[in-house]
């Protein structure tokens, strides 16, 4: 006995749609023709949006129209009605400009503390351990802001697994990501990754003005500002335009790098920002097949600075291999378990302890 149009579209109000309708009551059911037990319709949505998520209610279409007797075949097409909804806009808001005129340092609004990362020179680690110790305050209860400053080289989005475009619904206020329970924002996010950031010097400085003042940052306890190496404009700009709490230097024991921290910290303290401590990292390497400790570049000379200018070796990292993968793949080592998340769980506790954090 020959399938009829009935049979069918009685068959295909049993399938159930999330809204509690059918695909035979929201009239879903085109072009339906049936020739020798051959079976063909089109189910035909609302819009793009909605078709692209009804590919399980074709695939069950077809297997119970297939199911009945006197069906030879079965072909069912989706499809949509009305036109793709358009792409968000992107954020109107233009970044890089010249800086705005400001009568002294000001506070970044809803942040009780912010802390300076930087380093003399680049290699020795700075915007891994800025990373890190964001997501490792983060999980030790602290609201934790994370800005990459670093203009020309910004890693923090690719450390920290985000791509998407931040939102400026206004043109005027950027809103930040969250990644690992940290707010974040690099100016990374705002332009072509491929492109290169051709900027002078006034341009670096009214972007950190905006990527510090028109974030929307919200209530935090502390900020972390990964800096980019060296002691040029934007190190100048944040310490002469923004309420510092402090800087913590990051380096490697290597005489070279060494060379460069003290210029770092020489800057600082011309600018008159409190060092809070110095971090050593790359500070040894544990062979992962015979357990050796070799000192690849050299040991001790953080904890000799530190001790030398009085200010605390708030703590010693070592080269790590997982540290590097986790940071490539977009998931920063301290927010998993293991030795080296634990070494950032007791850096995290030192600067909360210590007031800084």
């Amino acid at each position: 006995m020959a399938i009829t149009r009935d049979e069918i579209l009685g068959e295909l109000a049993r399938l159930t749609l999330p809204d509690g309708e059918n695909l035979v009551s929201r009239d879903m059911v085109r072009a339906l023709t049936i020739e020798s037990g051959a079976v063909r319709f089109v189910i035909e949505a609302a819009n793009p949006d909605e078709a692209s998520k009804m590919d399980a209610i074709r695939k069950a279409a077809e297997e119970l129209v297939g199911a009945l007797d006197g069906v030879s075949s079965v072909s069912v097409v989706l499809t949509a009605h009305g036109p793709a909804p358009k792409a968000p806009e992107p954020p109107t808001l233009k970044v890089g400009r010249h800086p705005t005129p400001q009568a002294g340092p000001a506070p970044v609004a809803g942040v009780d503390r912010i802390l300076a990362i930087g380093s003399g020179k680049g290699g020795v680690g700075k915007s891994t351990v800025s990373s890190n110790l964001a997501v490792a305050l983060a999980k030790e209860g602290r609201r934790v802001g994370l800005l990459d400053a670093d203009i020309y080289g910004p890693s923090q989005p690719r450390m920290m697994g985000v791509s998407k475009r931040p939102a400026s619904p206004d043109g005027k206020i950027i809103e930040p990501l969250k990644a690992h329970g940290v707010t974040m924002m690099s100016i990374g996010l705002m332009v072509d990754p491929d492109k290169a950031v051709v900027w002078r010097g006034p341009m670096l400085m009214g972007a950190l003005q905006q990527m510090l003042g028109q974030v929307a940052w919200g209530e935090l306890d502390v900020l972390i500002v990964d800096l980019p190496p060296g002691t040029g404009d934007v190190q100048l700009t944040l310490c002469q335009k923004t309420n510092l709490t402090g800087a913590v230097v990051v380096s490697t024991p290597q005489d070279v790098a060494l060379i460069d921290a003290r210029k770092a910290i020489d800057m600082f303290k011309t600018l008159k920002t409190p060092v809070l401590g110095l971090i050593e990292n790359m500070s040894t390497f544990h062979c992962p097949n015979c357990g050796h400790e070799s000192h690849i570049f050299g040991h001790g000379g953080v904890a000799a600075e530190a001790d030398a200018m009085g200010v605390p070796l708030l703590g010693a990292l070592p080269i790590d291999l997982d540290t590097r993968l986790a940071g490539d793949a977009g998931v920063p080592v301290a927010a998993g378990d293991g030795a080296m998340a634990d070494a950032y769980r007791q850096l995290a506790r030192r600067f909360i302890d210590g007031g800084m954090a």
